[in-house]
């Protein structure tokens, strides 16, 4: 074979662009078959036949760096064939992965291109497989802009001249099968970019598993084949999660939710061992993990992800992630991720610059980064990196069977001008500051996940006042199924953090939220955001002594069950963690030991069996039917009072709140119904903590017309409480 020097010389020095044109088996200008290696490691390479390990041909060593090559007596086609190396007085055979054809198909390149190829985790990353009856792992890495892509790790010492992939054209596409290297390999890609320059190791974009942080390898491993039996949920999740359902959300950071007695990280198992129960007896219907997506800095929280289709190594494997959520469908939780589009973080073995140009993100730092994170923004408006995103999303939900994914930072991603002054942002065709792009791939993204997977739902964090996050696509909305409440809950922690005394003044904080309540589809949220950076914990915004503390934090709770929207509340705000969120510590579970920290935690369970077993607290959550004002203008003595209403049939629930720490006497209310009303919940109950200030369990109705109403109760209000009644008969 009529090699050319400059060619043999851009092998040596992993400079060749297409080394399967080298290496491997080719057809000579003489007719023969020629076998080319390059083999560093090895003083002689042999061709021998594959069926008999008879030796065929010795390649000629063409330089002293390693490379081989020689013709193949009496062949004149295409035949599977060993290589057997030799160095001293070693031996070894293998194959040649140059002599493999192919992996992806022009499908799969028209797909990509398209942003149509939604199973792109199955074809990009590593997946070990066998190829023409041979044991391997296939390698597929999208880098359009390199000169050069090579697969490196332990097996060929990191040298990323050994194991360089073939590009498709097509698609920008590099591809490889390397053949006996099995699961559980550690593996980078060296690339060499558009100008020539050796980047840093690049982790797999597509990678299904990492090494645990500070190390940044991805390693080889399949899809996870795991043997589920959350078939009886999957089949209710629709009905479990709709609009009219009790959703009632613990949300989680796994790494501090509880830890060893050596304050080392509990794997997938050991936390599905005590979530599952604990998640079960408190009456949660969900769990929200923040990110479990693989990051490099736990700090971040998982916020700043490298691999966006890699469960974190920090808990175990992608198959002990599987039992993870498979153990909270068979006790009946949902499970929601947090999934983070937004941006990713410039660490050198991720995505920034990914094949030495701006691939995933934008080149203008006006249009590609995050000032507030120092993170780099995704250039949505590139088919291929919506599609690598949008395979990202459907991942969990076809392989982990997560039920819903809560999108981090939406409002970051619809405006251009996000957290940017003037001259800082560049305006859309348009001339206007919405990101279009971002626009198409929410409403694509939101679309496919319902197109694919029955009752899964998307869930916005998203803290502006931009029209239809929660509206179908058709109707001209972002298609998502929640948006996290932001307003709500900003104004009313602001009124709970005022002393009793001043907040008559400032009584619209608690009321003004019913005027946009069902202009979405809310979720109220006391998240991790309100419990970190200074912010203190929920206990500790509250005003007044340590007994007042307790009481305000007990009646907050209580009006944002009783309140229309789905609940959500962050870990240990359900027993009143005492110190600030700590994400490298377990939460101080041994408050519970404390009779105040034992009943909010029993007030938040009773919260939950309450409003998941009266349909007037949930369904018609995201309907202003669900919901009448009876007084909403006593600020003078800060009391509110309203009824929550379901479909025909059901009892209404009537919430009155008695936000200062008096108590009132022969407070008169207005009621739709004559007949006895019961107290069916008063979280100024001696069980919570409180004065056990109440109305004995109920009270009559008398014929006395208050508030518009034909009927009315003259009750107690305890201090700093919210107590709920229902009618004892009631006939729609």
């Amino acid at each position: 074979m009529n090699l050319r020097p400059q060619e043999i010389e851009a092998i040596l020095r992993g400079r060749h662009e297409n080394p399967f044109s080298i290496l491997g088996m080719h057809r000579g200008d003489d007719d023969l078959i020629y076998v080319n290696a390059f083999a560093p490691q090895a003083a002689t390479v042999e061709v021998i036949e594959k069926a008999s390990d008879a030796p065929l041909a010795k390649l000629v060593r063409l330089s002293d760096e390693g490379f081989f090559s020689g013709p193949v007596a009496n062949r004149n086609t295409r035949f599977p064939y060993l290589l057997r190396f030799g160095a001293g007085d070693q031996s070894w055979i293998s194959e040649d992965p140059f002599r493999f054809p192919p992996l992806l198909g022009d499908l799969d390149d028209y797909l990509f291109a398209e942003g149509k190829h939604f199973d792109l985790y199955r074809r990009l990353g590593a997946h070990p497989c066998t190829l023409e009856g041979v044991d391997g792992t296939a390698f597929s890495v999208w880098a359009p802009n390199a000169r050069r892509v090579s697969v490196v790790g332990d097996f060929n010492a990191w040298d990323g001249r050994r194991h360089p992939m073939r590009k498709r054209l097509g698609s920008g596409i590099w591809e490889i099968f390397i053949p006996e290297l099995a699961h559980g390999a550690l593996y980078k890609f060296e690339i060499l970019g558009v100008h020539g320059e050796i980047m840093p190791l690049k982790a797999d974009p597509v990678s299904l598993s990492q090494e645990a942080p500070p190390a940044t390898a991805s390693i080889v491993t399949g899809i996870p084949d795991h043997d589920w039996g959350d078939k009886n949920w999957l089949a209710e999740r629709a009905n479990r999660q709709s609009v009219s359902s009790p959703i009632s959300i613990y949300e989680v950071h796994l790494g501090s939710w509880r830890r060893d007695e050596n304050n080392q990280l509990l794997n997938y198992d050991a936390l599905a061992d005590y979530l599952v129960d604990y998640v079960t007896d408190m009456g949660f219907t969900h769990v929200e993990l923040m990110p479990v997506t693989e990051h490099p800095f736990t700090g971040s929280w998982g916020y700043q992800p490298i691999g966006l289709f890699a469960p974190t190594k920090r808990f175990g494997t992608p198959q002990q992630f599987c039992q993870f959520v498979d153990r909270l469908h068979r006790a009946g939780i949902g499970v929601i991720a947090d999934w983070v589009p937004a941006h990713f973080p410039s660490d050198t073995h991720g995505l920034a610059r990914f094949d030495g140009t701006a691939l995933y993100e934008h080149e203008d730092p006006r249009l590609g980064f995050h000032q507030d994170w120092n993170t780099l923004i995704y250039n949505f408006g590139r088919t291929e990196v919506a599609n690598f995103l949008q395979a990202s999303a459907l991942y969990w939900l076809d392989t982990f069977h997560i039920d819903a994914l809560r999108v981090d930072a939406v409002a970051s991603m619809l405006y251009l001008d996000y957290s940017r002054k003037e001259g800082q942002w560049i305006p859309n065709r348009l001339g206007g500051n919405h990101n279009l792009d971002a626009v198409d791939f929410l409403r694509t993204t939101n679309e496919n996940v319902h197109a694919r997977h029955l009752g899964a739902l998307t869930i916005a964090e998203e803290s502006t006042a931009w029209p239809g996050v929660s509206r179908p696509v058709r109707d001209g909305g972002l298609g998502f199924d929640f948006k996290w409440n932001m307003g709500w809950m900003h104004d009313t922690l602001e009124y709970m953090k005022r002393d009793p005394i001043h907040r008559r003044f400032h009584h619209w904080e608690m009321t003004f939220g019913l005027l946009y309540a069902y202009s979405e589809n809310f979720v109220l949220p006391l998240s991790h955001d309100e419990v970190v950076h200074g912010k203190g914990s929920l206990l500790h915004k509250m005003p007044g002594d340590r007994w007042q503390k307790f009481a305000n934090l007990r009646a907050y709770l209580a009006f944002m069950w009783a309140h229309p929207g789905k609940k959500l509340l962050f870990m240990g705000g359900e027993f009143a963690q005492e110190r600030e969120w700590n994400h490298d510590r377990s939460l101080d579970w041994h408050l519970l030991a404390d009779h105040s920290h034992r009943g909010i935690q029993d007030l938040v369970r009773d919260l939950n069996s309450t409003y998941r077993n009266n349909a007037a607290l949930h369904e018609l959550d995201c309907d202003p039917e669900g919901f009448e004002w009876i007084e909403q203008n006593d600020a003078d003595r800060s009391v509110l009072a309203f009824l929550r209403k379901g479909r025909d049939g059901s009892p209404p629930i009537l919430a009155v709140c008695n936000m200062t720490p008096v108590p009132h006497t022969d407070y008169r209310i207005g009621v739709p119904l004559h007949g006895r009303w019961t107290e069916i919940l008063n979280s100024d109950a001696e069980r919570y903590g409180g004065s056990n200030v109440g109305n004995c369990g109920g009270l009559d109705a008398q014929d006395i017309p208050s508030h518009g109403r034909p009927a009315s109760l003259s009750m107690t209000l305890p201090p700093l409480a919210t107590i709920m009644f229902r009618p004892e008969r009631h006939h729609g």
